[in-house]
């Protein structure tokens, strides 16, 4: 319908230990950021995805996350009518992600 599949924390933790091709993005702000990470994930802001998107490859998987999964539904909506073929949304964002007990990380740098 919109161009992408939805993926639920543990099927995220099961493709991070099987697959390290993948590109996760973190779309939430600076602030929200600064509190914590999946560990591996790119951040782009989401309104710096228009501008930043030609950076991703398009012949991986891309996924991507927020809070609660509402902005990145968006940025993966975004992506897949840029001509992405494989794009996942974090459902339940990085909230869901932490109550299922996975660990978040610091943004490097």
């Amino acid at each position: 319908m919109y161009g992408f599949q939805e993926i639920t924390a543990d099927q995220l933790k099961a493709l991070s230990d099987q697959d390290d091709e993948f590109i996760l993005v973190d779309v939430r702000s600076p602030a929200e950021v600064a509190r914590g990470i999946i560990e591996g994930a790119r951040h782009v802001p989401l309104h710096m995805l228009p501008m930043s998107l030609q950076q991703l490859d398009k012949s991986k998987t891309v996924v991507f996350y927020c809070l609660s999964g509402g902005r990145s539904a968006q940025a993966a909506a975004f992506a897949a009518a840029q001509g992405f073929g494989q794009v996942l949304n974090l459902r339940g964002g990085i909230s869901a992600w932490a109550n299922r007990g996975l660990p978040i990380g610091q943004l490097p740098g």
